[in-house]
């Protein structure tokens, strides 16, 4: 990784934190990218292929295909020859990212202040059709259909409450560190185009946990304090809660998740719900260390990719920069692709400085007001 971020004025922001984040929202989802679909990539067929190519215990990239790999034995993602071991080299392209830098684009743009509308018209300013799926293609096109917010997230859209509006959460987390409130309000709005019920609950849960990820004293807390953020009684809350139980009953991490998946049968592979618990368990289980944080989320199925991108933003915000290990963040080459309109080749090292603009100016913003009360 080349390059650094400054710290805010005073030390207000912390930007290391804000520049591990990206970078641990990068490599977790590179990580999970060639594994990525449910509903083949099981826990045990992961496993079977890192047993196969002699890379359990998992500390770095996917190792590629061994070799002698029968054909059809092993239905990695086109993406993986990207992706693996030795050929990474800047990151992929993926929506996982697309939608952080799309969220930076948006309050860049718009400020803290913009509304479930304006997300809209970023999208269709900056973000291509093709490039977006399930309940995001949804809202996508209700909005090219002249329907505004909030129905472009009920109206033909079965996608509400999968995983899509989680993903687009970290910026909020990371432009309001240590206040979960803020990034919760934030991501609320924007989840608000395209999801409902859990699926909004999920995206606030996520960027709650990432703001305080910042001053939480480890991952439960973080994960505790994001919980505190939804309602109570919503099933998504029900199962990070069960999921913090099992950890802290002594249940191993396979223990948990098994339980886990019998509690959310039925809801497939890209619900938020399910996604949720297997998130969960990766940064309990992780313990605050980046590399077992994101491979035992990665391991742990479901929406590999997806879980591997916001678990390593909240251990790289956990962690910082610095102190992430040179296997993950040395291949990215302070480079990302992305499909968002003028981003392409961006330096992450960019990015998270103006992230750390946004954070300092809403910093500033709150202290001025709170002064002038």
């Amino acid at each position: 990784m080349t390059g650094t971020v400054n710290e805010g004025p005073r030390g207000r922001v912390p930007a290391d934190r804000i520049l591990g984040g990206w970078l641990g929202r990068i490599a977790g989802n590179m990580l999970g990218k060639p594994v990525e679909r449910g509903d083949y990539w099981t826990r045990a067929r992961i496993d079977a292929y890192l047993r196969r190519t002699d890379a359990l215990p998992l500390t770095g990239y996917l190792p590629p295909p061994p070799a002698d790999a029968a054909p059809g034995e092993f239905d990695l993602r086109p993406e993986w020859r990207e992706c693996v071991r030795g050929r990474v080299s800047g990151s992929c392209r993926d929506d996982d990212v697309d939608y952080a830098i799309l969220g930076l684009q948006l309050l860049e743009t718009y400020g803290f202040g913009f509304t479930t509308e304006q997300v809209g018209r970023v999208w269709l300013e900056r973000l291509p059709y093709l490039q977006t799926f399930t309940a995001e293609r949804a809202a996508y096109r209700n909005l090219v259909d002249g329907i505004g917010p909030p129905e472009t997230a009920s109206h033909d859209n079965p996608y509400q409450e999968w995983i899509g509006a989680l993903i687009r959460a970290d910026v909020f987390g990371w432009t309001c560190p240590g206040d979960p409130d803020a990034a919760a309000a934030l991501a609320r709005r924007d989840a608000a185009l395209s999801h409902r019920g859990n699926g909004v609950h999920g995206a606030v849960w996520a960027a709650a946990t990432i703001a305080a990820a910042f001053t939480a004293d480890g991952p439960r807390a973080a994960l505790t304090a994001g919980l505190d953020r939804v309602p109570a009684d919503s099933r998504l809350a029900r199962t990070v809660r069960h999921t913090i139980a099992l950890h802290d009953a002594g249940t191993d991490w396979a223990g948990t998740l098994d339980e886990m998946e019998r509690r959310t049968a039925g809801l497939g592979w890209i619900h938020v719900v399910p996604n949720a618990a297997v998130l969960t368990a990766g940064l309990l289980y992780g313990a605050g260390d980046f590399t077992r944080t994101i491979a035992l989320t990665v391991r742990g199925g479901l929406d590999t990719d997806s879980n591997g991108a916001t678990a390593g933003s909240v251990a790289g915000v956990l962690c910082g920069a610095a102190a992430l290990p040179a296997q993950w963040t040395e291949p990215l080459e302070d480079r990302v692709r992305s499909a968002v309109f003028g981003f392409d080749g961006s330096s992450v090292t960019e990015l998270a400085r103006r992230t750390v603009r946004l954070a300092e100016a809403r910093t500033g913003a709150a202290e001025a007001g709170s002064t002038a009360r």
